[in-house]
């Protein structure tokens, strides 16, 4: 099956979904460095310091890897992303000062949402978007495997984690909504 091979009208085009999950993928990725900046900044040089480092650096390939895609096929970013970028570092920095345990929940809230955002595009892929749907599936895992760094450091021990998760999933699904549109 190929892409939007069985959209009905009001769908977006192929070329539309397309330009849709670059947009939101290039800014979430971009919201996704500048948390982990901010955690940094707090924590960097903690237990949890080459943690960060490692699940910043993916997240630095994901980001530049969209970059590329948005410039090779003319898609154009998100008009939000300067908000992204402040709204990212002061989440991370913000939940790092709470402690290692809510910059963790804030991994796993983030990681949580970015993977069914993920598997939906996936979904809607056909084998004529092959190597993007690939590219998705790929920075899904390793979203995952953020996922389970957190929850293997503490996450759901965090004080308030069910209201501080819930807040941040809900601000998650906000960003790409918007991030999908403007």
């Amino acid at each position: 099956m190929k892409t939007a091979e069985r959209r009905i009208p009001g769908d977006p085009t192929k070329d539309q979904l397309i330009d849709r999950f670059l947009r939101v993928n290039q800014a979430g990725e971009l919201g996704a460095v500048r948390i982990y900046q901010g955690q940094r900044a707090v924590l960097g040089k903690g237990r949890h310091g080459p943690l960060l480092a490692h699940m910043a650096a993916q997240e630095q390939h994901h980001l530049d890897t969209f970059n590329r895609l948005i410039g090779e096929r003319r898609t154009r970013p998100t008009v939000l992303a300067p908000l992204w970028h402040v709204a990212g570092f002061v989440l991370g920095a913000g939940t790092a000062l709470l402690g290692d345990r809510a910059a963790m929940a804030c991994t796993v809230a983030v990681e949580e949402t970015i993977d069914a955002h993920y598997a939906e595009q996936a979904a809607q892929l056909g084998e004529d978007e092959a190597p993007l749907k690939a590219t998705i599936e790929q920075f899904r895992a390793e979203e995952l495997e953020h996922r389970d760094i957190g929850l293997a450091n503490e996450a759901e021990q965090a004080p308030g984690y069910p209201l501080l998760s819930t807040a941040i999933k809900t601000g998650c699904r906000i960003a790409i909504w918007l991030s999908e549109r403007i």
